[in-house]
């Protein structure tokens, strides 16, 4: 468990959630509750205290079992007091993630290693207007990566825990989240790109099994990886679908709102909506990468039917043309091979050396003729 209270150029971290339950506890900032679900389950009873406190409700029973739920797809919904999001995350584990359950929405573990260390577990969010509450997995990954940026921007002091202004008050706030609606944004903006650093390594190991596809002389017989590969990129493509339903969500919503009447309320309204509009567009950058990935693997396999019909092609046009040429040789042995008495050349002392040129004559004839034609061209 993590707990930051989060002011215009300030950042402070706390050890324990009781303190937190008491009306002025954020003073005039805002409060990131961050917590496992392991956490949460055993400690949902002092959150929600520190929710009575500082934002006069609590989370209803329904969400409580949907931050809980660790096979949640990507959703959003919201109360006139908050509101919900969960988040399936695209990020690599370190080797340590849970093995997934049998009815789990995860990636089947086939397919390239890459594929096989994305980790999809989801995310929640409940958005208040004073406490942002985060519920992670429990690698944790996103929640501390995230929290070293926060401290990053301020100095900390070890002996009472608090942390001072910056020098630069003004490059601190550029930096820090106005609310906690842009501090949950910055958040899925992180786990969004943690997918675009893939990318790379997916591509090219996807880009290798298409070069090996279309090389006509190489066998390949690594089907069963290649087929678990476009199984997974078509769960990418619907967990990505389910990302980019849950923004859009977000944003129809965040529209419906009456503007606000104070400027600073405003700016902070437009900052949220040019931020969840940038968090969409990384989210649609994902899903045209995946979806470009798909088509490729589906590309390199019909490639590589059509290159081996070709090249069974090529092989029974030559047969047929050997057979083509060995046509003519076979009646004129099969005329010869009569059993009648008197036929030309059989009693000539040179009637086979006649019979034998004459074949071969007509051989080298009709391979020149099928040579011209092509028939014999080596396919490239």
């Amino acid at each position: 468990m993590r707990i930051f209270k989060i002011e215009a150029s300030r950042v402070t971290e706390h050890d324990a959630l009781a303190p937190m339950a008491v009306p002025d506890a954020c003073g005039q900032g805002y409060l990131w509750l961050s917590l496992t679900r392991d956490e949460f389950r055993t400690s949902l009873a002092e959150v929600q205290a520190v929710l009575q406190s500082l934002c006069n409700t609590h989370l209803v029973d329904l969400h409580v079992s949907d931050l809980l739920n660790d096979q949640l797809p990507s959703r959003y919904d919201y109360t006139s007091q908050y509101d919900l999001l969960v988040f399936r995350r695209l990020a690599a584990s370190n080797g340590n993630a849970l093995v997934p359950k049998a009815d789990e929405l995860a990636l089947p573990r086939t397919g390239p290693p890459v594929l096989r260390r994305i980790d999809t577990r989801p995310v929640g969010f409940a958005v208040f207007d004073r406490v942002l509450l985060s519920v992670h997995p429990e690698d944790g990954t996103v929640r501390d990566t995230f929290a070293a940026k926060l401290l990053a921007a301020a100095t900390p002091d070890a002996l009472s825990h608090a942390v001072l202004p910056a020098i630069d008050v003004r490059a601190v706030s550029s930096r820090l989240p106005t609310g906690p609606a842009d501090l949950m944004l910055r958040v899925i903006n992180q786990i969004v790109d943690a997918y675009l650093e893939l990318r790379r390594e997916l591509t090219r190991q996807l880009d290798h099994w298409q070069a090996e596809l279309i090389d006509p002389r190489s066998r390949f017989t690594n089907w069963s990886a290649l087929m678990g590969a476009q199984q997974s990129l078509h769960h990418l493509d619907e967990i990505c679908e389910d990302q980019r339903a849950c923004i859009q969500d977000w944003i129809d919503a965040l529209e419906t709102l009456p503007a606000p009447t104070g400027a600073v309320e405003l700016r902070e309204r437009e900052l949220v909506m040019v931020r969840s509009r940038d968090v969409l567009e990384h989210i649609e950058r994902v899903v045209h990468h995946v979806r470009r990935l798909e088509q490729n693997a589906e590309a390199a396999v019909q490639m590589h039917f059509s290159v081996q019909s070709h090249r069974t092609n090529d092989i029974m046009r030559v047969l047929t043309v050997l057979t083509a040429v060995f046509l003519p040789l076979n009646l004129i042995a099969g005329i010869f091979g009569m059993n009648f008495e008197f036929i030309p050349l059989v009693h000539k002392t040179d009637g086979f050396w006649i019979a034998m040129a004459s074949m071969g004559v007509i051989a080298v004839l009709l391979v020149v003729v099928f040579w011209r034609k092509r028939y014999l061209a080596r396919a490239r």
